[in-house]
């Protein structure tokens, strides 16, 4: 018995002293690198379905299993909007035990669309272990609207500037009820009585201070017997946009700088759906038209949505009717007869022109300009105080202002995100 009992002892040992060192050879081996949680505060950005109701200014942590070499962290974090694989910058911080990071985009995020955040394989710990590539996906609260606006009337039981500070003054709202919208996403709509109503934004001119320039908004007009100047910023001296009385067209100046110390709309941007352009007996810095042979039916008493878009690096001016191009316009083409070129070949941007009294530098929901402008004012179809002048009947909604250029995609995506 003693004999067997020398070889247990000895044998009992080596298990005991074999296990300890495998417990501490296990622990002193380095963890993997694993993406724990992401949030943008209460949401779970690391769930099984992509959620839809981000913030339009989110803040996002993500946790992992390890702490982070903030050496790679900033190079392998990225936020792509997913309709033009367009990069967002962010602001990207650990935590101080370098366990959390913290990603804050540093511009606001469209409404409506879809981004994906990428954790790239060179992110690894401080011990070395690298990231297995992960990716995830979630769209911003809201319908779709590209990024970068300036100015956003929503409507919304008020008309104030949702995305900037183009706010009306105190009396700078009359006769206005808030109606239902064409759908029930769009929420409220302004609405017009089509005798009084008006909305005026003071600081109008500063809207007009870019080379690039759109105009985004949805309207439905009411039938009234005359036109409808459904927005004017000191009438042709800033921009209006004009419908006719019997659906037939609309249209949009825009004062525009020549770039030689000149400025002028370069005639009406019109549309007609007559289809002709500079190539079949149209004019000749009109590259595209669209023909429509019922433009009433689609402009009556229906919701349309128009976009109008300046493009200071082509010289082009183009309207988007209901999300389509409807007509576009090249200023490189504005020649004489002799082939000389006009100042409109020399366009460089915009350039608000009003002068006071005539016209004041105040944006007009509803007319063709603020009530302080002595513009037409004894004209029975321009000025405000006559009932039956072209006062806007019917509803509008979601004004957007860029100083941007909108894509195709962009103008057609926002249509059919908001589209009744």
């Amino acid at each position: 018995m003693k004999r067997k009992q020398f070889f247990l002892i000895p044998l009992t040992m080596l298990a005991i002293v074999a296990l300890v060192f495998n417990a501490c050879k296990k622990d002193d081996e380095p963890k993997d690198l694993t993406l724990e949680t992401l949030v943008a505060g209460a949401i779970d950005l690391n769930a099984a379905v992509s959620p839809t109701n981000v913030p339009l200014e989110p803040t996002i942590l993500a946790t992992f299993s390890t702490a982070i070499d903030p050496n790679t962290a900033a190079s392998n974090i990225q936020l792509i909007s997913n309709y033009d694989n367009a990069d967002i910058p962010l602001n990207i911080s650990l935590s101080v035990d370098g366990k959390t990071i913290t990603i804050v985009p540093t511009e606001t995020l469209g409404t409506g669309t879809l981004f994906e955040l990428k954790f790239h394989s060179g992110l690894k710990s401080t011990e070395d272990k690298f990231l297995a590539e992960v990716s995830r996906t979630f769209t911003t609260e809201g319908t779709f609207a590209p990024a970068g606006t300036i100015a956003h009337w929503s409507f919304e039981d008020n008309a104030n500037d949702v995305a900037g500070s183009y706010n009306p003054a105190a009396n700078g709202v009359v006769d206005i009820t808030y109606v239902a919208s064409r759908n029930a996403a769009a929420g409220k709509a302004a609405n017009f009585n089509g005798t009084t109503s008006i909305i005026e934004i003071p600081n109008g001119d500063q809207l007009m201070n870019t080379n690039d320039f759109t105009l985004s908004f949805w309207a439905k007009a009411q039938e009234s017997g005359r036109g409808h100047f459904i927005i004017g910023l000191a009438a042709f001296f800033g921009f209006q946009f004009e419908l006719n009385a019997e659906f037939l067209s609309f249209k949009m100046p825009l004062q525009l700088d020549f770039g030689d110390g000149t400025s002028g709309t370069a005639g009406d941007l019109v549309f007609n759906g007559d289809g002709k352009t500079k190539d079949n007996d149209g004019w000749r810095g009109t590259i595209f038209s669209k023909e429509n042979t019922d433009l009433p039916g689609v402009l009556r008493d229906k919701w349309f949505h128009i976009t109008y878009v300046f493009n200071s690096s082509l010289k082009t001016r183009s309207f988007f009717l209901n999300g389509e191009l409807a007509k576009r316009d090249d200023f490189n083409l504005w020649l004489n007869d002799e082939g000389e070129p006009w100042p409109e070949t020399g366009v460089v941007g915009l350039k608000y022109a009003g002068t006071e009294p005539e016209t004041y530098p105040e944006l007009a929901f509803g007319f063709i300009q603020s009530r302080a402008g002595t513009l037409w004012a004894n004209e029975p179809w321009g000025g405000y105080q006559f009932p039956d002048a072209n006062h806007f009947k019917g509803q509008l909604d979601d004004v957007r202002i860029y100083h941007k250029v909108l894509s195709e995609a962009e103008i057609l995506l926002m249509y059919n995100s908001e589209k009744p």
